[in-house]
């Protein structure tokens, strides 16, 4: 483990989905006196939300960032200012897009925005998400290509992929399958390729004792977690009971592509 403080940058598409999948590590690398740096591609202005009268939701949503990054300890919080491409599989159409759509933007462009912070922070590590872009979102694929890029222009050191081992998941899901029948316009199969094989993974960090400042960081993001739609990815994991949420929720998992295959750490510094 270092013995003086460190600069992580996480890099992430939307607000809320630092929550979803880097909260308990980040909160972690806050807690032992490293810097924390939390950079988003987008104000997630095209997600779904029930807004009221005079409310945007960019706006809405980059409030709720800056909650849940104090709430895990970030030291900066930085927005690049590109368009939410979306949700439908490469953005849609692009007459429906944004002129500034995120999986729009020149690759070498936005690498430059974050590899600027990277430079300036001195970080050590940057965290982006699998190839996959974990569930094939297409600004969290542009995430990874953006990062990626980043890293060579800034020659930050550590470069982390954000994942889920998706092992489990499978397994979980067809055991469902077996007492339960999925809606038509859901395919378990598709998470076949979503985020990533358990043999590739290289670190699975213990955050379960930062369970508490992850949950806390889901429930900023009330604009993801409320409304019409009971089935909010967010509502539902907010539901689920303490001691069976430090369960699910207590270990985050990450790829580091320059260590031999095979390799087994607990904690994004730790050398091989």
């Amino acid at each position: 483990m270092p013995t003086k403080p460190r600069t992580a940058v996480f890099f992430h598409a939307h607000p809320d989905d630092e929550a979803l999948l880097t909260a308990g590590t980040m909160a972690m690398l806050a807690a032992e006196g490293h810097r924390v740096v939390l950079v988003v591609a987008t104000a997630g202005e095209r997600g779904l939300a029930e807004m009221d009268p005079g409310e945007e939701l960019g706006e809405t949503r980059l409030q709720e960032l800056y909650t849940s990054a104090a709430l895990l300890g970030c030291a900066r919080v930085e927005c690049l200012g590109y368009g939410d491409s979306g949700l439908s599989p490469k953005g849609g159409v692009a007459e429906e897009r944004p002129d500034n759509a995120f999986i729009d933007a020149d690759t070498d462009k936005a690498a430059r925005q974050l590899a600027d912070i990277l430079k300036e922070e001195e970080a050590d590590l940057l965290a982006i998400y699998d190839p996959a872009g974990g569930y094939g979102h297409p600004d969290h694929v542009q995430v990874h290509r953006v990062g990626r890029r980043a890293a060579e222009m800034a020659q930050t050191e550590i470069v982390l992929e954000a994942t889920v081992n998706r092992d489990p998941l499978l397994k979980a899901l067809k055991l469902a399958g077996k007492v339960y029948r999925f809606p038509p316009e859901f395919d378990p199969r598709t998470f076949e390729s979503a985020y990533t094989a358990g043999d590739q993974i290289t670190h699975r960090v213990n955050v379960r004792k930062y369970t508490k400042q992850k949950r806390a960081s889901m429930a900023a993001h009330v604009s993801q977690a409320s409304g019409g739609d009971s089935d909010r990815t967010l509502a539902v994991m907010l539901k689920i009971p303490g001691p069976l949420y430090r369960l699910v929720f207590g270990t985050e998992w990450f790829v580091r592509r320059d260590v031999p295959p095979g390799t087994r750490l607990t904690h994004p510094f730790e050398q091989v």
